[in-house]
Formats: C-alpha cells, sequence, structure tokens
C-alpha cells in the first residue's frame, strides 16, 4: 500500500520505518524542516507540513496523492498553546482529504477523553466520551469530525500514556512531593504495542472502528511509579494520601478480541 503518515515524530517515525519494512510506499511529515534528511534517510518519502485552523504550510495535496490510507498522529497541542482549535485544525485536513485518493484513516487519539471518577470506573470502547477537559473536547470533536465523513472510513486508536525510548513518566515524577492519585490505576501502552495494533488495524481491515490502545495491567500510581523508579535508580517520590484519589481504567478487550491482538511489551 500506499499510506502517508502525518506526523513523524516519537511514535510516527519508527511506525513508518516498520511499514517499510512491511513493504509499503510511505510519505511522511514534519514540522521540522532540519528532520527532513532523517526522514529521506530511513526510506520516507518526506514532506514538510504544518496544519493551522486557516490553513496548511506544505504541499498537503502532494502529501496525500496516490495514498490509499492516512494515520494522522499530530497533538492537540493545547499544553503550549491552551487557545488552539484542533478540531479547527483537523476540519482544514479533512477538505483535502476529501478531494485526495485516501479511503481509509487511522485517527491517533488519547484515553484522556474520559473523565477520571472517584470510584475508578471502567471503560470500554462502548462507552461514549465524556471527559470535559478542553483536551477531551477537542480530541472528541476531531474524532467525530473524521467519522462522519462519507468519502472515506476512520477507525480511531485511543493510546494510554506512552512509554518507550526516552519517554517515560516516572522521570517526570522523580524526586517530587505531594504528588496526587496514589490510589488511581494507570493506563499505559509502550511504543512498540502501538506500533504493533496499527499494524493490526491494517492488516485486518479493521475500518471504522474505535480501538482503547492500553496494556491490561493497572496497578496503582503509587506502586508502579515508585517500583519503576527503583527500577531505574531514580530518585524517589512522595504521594499526598490524604486527598481522595481519581482515576479510570481503560479496557483493550475489543483490541484483543476483533484484532486477536497480543501484547509484546509489559510496561514493567
Amino acid at each position: 500500500m500506499k499510506i502517508s503518515i502525518l506526523g513523524c515524530g516519537w511514535l510516527g517515525l519508527p511506525l513508518a520505518k516498520k511499514l517499510i519494512e512491511a513493504g509499503h510506499i510511505v510519505k511522511g511529515s514534519t514540522t521540522n524542516r532540519d528532520n527532513i534528511n532523517l526522514l529521506s534517510s530511513e526510506g520516507i518519502i518526506p514532506y514538510k507540513i504544518q496544519l493551522f485552523e486557516e490553513g496548511v504550510q506544505g504541499d498537503m495535496t502532494s502529501f496525500l496523492k496516490d495514498s490509499e490510507v492516512l494515520i494522522i498522529d499530530i497533538p492537540p497541542g493545547l499544553r503550549k498553546d491552551p487557545e488552539v482549535n484542533f478540531v479547527g485544525k483537523i476540519g482544514r485536513l479533512n477538505s483535502f482529504i476529501e478531494k485526495s485518493d485516501i479511503k481509509k484513516v487511522v485517527f491517533v487519539s488519547s484515553t484522556s477523553v474520559y473523565e477520571d471518577g472517584n470510584d475508578f470506573p471502567v471503560y470500554t470502547e462502548e462507552d461514549s466520551a465524556n471527559g470535559t477537559a478542553e483536551n477531551a473536547i477537542q480530541l472528541k470533536g476531531a474524532e467525530e469530525l473524521l467519522k462522519d465523513s462519507e468519502r472515506y472510513v476512520t477507525s480511531i486508536i485511543r493510546f494510554g500514556g506512552l512509554i518507550g525510548p526516552g519517554r517515560h513518566p516516572v522521570n517526570y515524577l522523580s524526586g517530587k512531593s505531594n504528588l496526587k492519585d496514589p490510589n488511581g490505576p494507570v493506563n499505559l501502552i509502550h511504543l512498540e504495542d502501538c506500533i504493533g495494533i496499527i499494524g493490526a488495524v491494517l492488516n485486518k481491515e479493521s475500518w471504522g472502528e474505535t480501538f482503547h490502545g492500553v496494556y491490561p495491567d493497572h496497578p496503582t500510581r503509587k506502586d508502579y511509579y515508585c517500583s519503576i523508579a527503583i527500577e531505574k535508580g531514580l530518585a524517589s517520590m512522595s504521594f499526598n494520601e490524604n486527598l481522595v484519589s481519581k482515576g479510570k481504567v481503560i479496557s483493550s478487550n475489543l483490541l484483543q478480541k476483533e484484532l486477536k491482538y497480543e501484547f509484546v511489551q509489559n510496561i514493567w
């Protein structure tokens, strides 16, 4: 297949390499001109593209041309800019997709679309996104916009917290005190499984679906991060035990049932 990946970053770049190894032709985008040579050196057809609500910088038409599948892996970016309109950006992208050869879309979303609770609710793919934070609202809006198209079919993959080479929440928590939600469950997934799940959706032609990409083990934040800090030789941390913990459990049963997916990387 010819596949376009919008966002060749921490996940998108190794995903592109894996797809090329499997024999696919891959176009990949970056917002940084310095990464063009890197993408090219990995066999990716590189494009410098930046998406805005008002328009697009770069040749989006050529980026999508002749590709059958588009994988969208760009974050909402609300931490850097709380005023950003992510749904508006996806709407701008949608206007290009609908004029292109793209027939299938994979949208990388997040389990943050679900609300935390004191009773640690369990969410399956059948549960409606109920998050009230701005990030959740924007992601939910983007999901709905892409799934509503009559020109192409979209599968959503809501990943939990991402871990892998150079990336782990414990690095941020190490040495800190008064951390919240010690009893809240963790919902994490390793980079290798992110790539494996996207590959499974492509291989099994599971279109029009919503999947949860979360490792099926949910220790408490306190137990997990304190153990990982010791394992990695990092400074310990402390949690506030006086406040009621909030959290959620994200079930990935549909992933294992429909895609027959078996996780390859433990979160421990």
